[in-house]
């Protein structure tokens, strides 16, 4: 039975991730600061790592065949301040360059690194075609963000094979943003953003979970992929889908960019944005999608 060490295993993706893989016969081991407050269970444990004080539990890490890397603060847990921003760098470069250096160290084992990024890396559509894996970054917070996280893992290349998956947005019931998309959906109303032609480009936690699984096993698997739906869709067509799928009467409502800048500060810029990404690579390894499509995503969420 393979060992799989997780990082950020206690949130959203990680939560789904780890769940799959001990269902599979995985055994999984989730790196978390709080290792002593989680009873471990079956084919599932915990171990100490905290990558701000470079503490690792390094017998437990001795003991993977495989990293999943999805440890950072979260993108849009709080507003963008000059220190959170900070904090959302620190926690991805110094916490991947942390774990990188002590997997070279101490688990010779270990053969695949799966670590995560984000399509924040390509920035706003310019007209261009759907954003593809050689694409340069954009200049702005997330682009430079990105570059900065990608580059912190580069080195395991030398010892390793390295996978790291650019996430588009992430829809799940428990969490993530589509709990943000349905929730004025309980007053009747259905928020459209902005001009609502944004595009977003998204994948079912269900999907990324399988790709990373994917990535894993898949030793053809390497270099960075485009973790999204074949199908992106408006912000427009997100919200009409919902409004088809759940119970009752939900009114359009349009939130003005003005609106969202003042509410959001300059994350705003990241929900008007239009961002348009490509699957092409990911479906060329095989990778099938069981929910390319945003309606049939939407049904599966609301039931």
């Amino acid at each position: 039975m393979k060992t799989i060490g997780i990082t950020g295993g206690s949130g959203f993706v990680g939560t789904h991730v780890s769940g799959l893989l001990v269902n599979m016969g995985y055994r999984v081991i989730i790196f978390t600061r709080n290792a002593g407050k989680r009873p471990p269970s079956s084919g599932l444990q915990y171990a100490h790592w905290d990558p701000e004080k470079e503490t690792c539990d390094i017998k437990a890490l001795n003991e993977v065949d495989g990293i999943v890397h999805l440890a950072g603060a979260g993108i849009a847990d709080k507003r963008w301040t000059k220190k959170r921003k900070q904090e959302i760098i620190d926690s991805r470069v110094k916490g991947t360059n942390f774990l990188v250096n002590q997997v070279m160290l101490h688990a010779q084992q270990c053969k695949v690194l799966v670590s995560a990024s984000a399509i924040g890396y390509y920035g706003a559509d310019e007209g261009q075609e759907p954003f593809t894996e050689d694409m340069p970054p954009a200049n702005d917070f997330l682009g430079t963000t990105c570059v900065q996280w990608e580059q912190a893992s580069a080195f395991a290349d030398d010892f390793l094979r390295r996978v790291v998956l650019r996430f588009g947005i992430v829809l799940g019931k428990e969490s993530g943003a589509f709990k943000e998309f349905e929730g004025p959906t309980k007053w009747g109303v259905a928020p459209i953003l902005g001009s609502g032609k944004q595009v977003i480009s998204w994948i079912h936690i269900d999907d990324l979970s399988r790709l990373i699984v994917a990535a894993i096993e898949n030793e053809n698997m390497r270099g960075v992929y485009n973790a999204v739906s074949p199908q992106p869709v408006t912000n427009a067509a997100l919200m009409k889908s919902i409004r088809k799928h759940k119970k009752g009467i939900q009114i359009p409502v349009r939130v003005p960019a003005f609106a969202l800048k003042i509410a959001l500060g300059e994350m705003s810029i990241e929900v008007l944005k239009s961002c348009t990404v490509s699957s092409s690579k990911v479906q060329s390894t095989g990778f099938t999608y069981q929910y390319p499509s945003i309606d049939a995503t939407v049904e599966q969420l609301v039931c």
